[in-house]
């Protein structure tokens, strides 16, 4: 079709978050290390306009609220015309390995985002 397949938005949404944690001092692995998931609860995406294939795109990630036991990440891509082709949100569970069951972020966490915010 010459566009960019939908389910790798989510795949887009995922690298940013990644890179966005990162950025604020802890990684996934860190976070599993101390016993910590975050399984996806929830994934929204709306299309706006199509992405084509090798068309570059700035892909942003917001949170506009600091997590509790949900991560609520929000997202947009833009064509390098400025246009927005896609927007979404994705939200995440902190959950601990080893009971499956919903908890509060790490403090490392909170003050890496905190920092990252302050900072970036």
């Amino acid at each position: 079709m010459g566009y960019v397949y939908h389910g790798r938005y989510l795949e887009y949404f995922e690298t940013v978050r990644t890179e966005f944690i990162r950025k604020a001092g802890v990684t996934y692995k860190s976070l599993e290390d101390i016993g910590i998931m975050m399984p996806v609860m929830e994934a929204k995406l709306t299309f706006i306009k199509p992405v084509l294939y090798d068309e570059l795109v700035k892909v942003e990630m917001f949170i506009y609220e600091m997590p509790s036991v949900r991560l609520n990440t929000h997202y947009e891509i833009v064509g390098t015309d400025g246009t927005p082709r896609v927007k979404g949100e994705v939200t995440l569970c902190f959950m601990k390995q080893d009971t499956r069951r919903p908890c509060r972020p790490p403090a490392i966490f909170i003050q890496g985002i905190q920092s990252y915010i302050q900072n970036g």
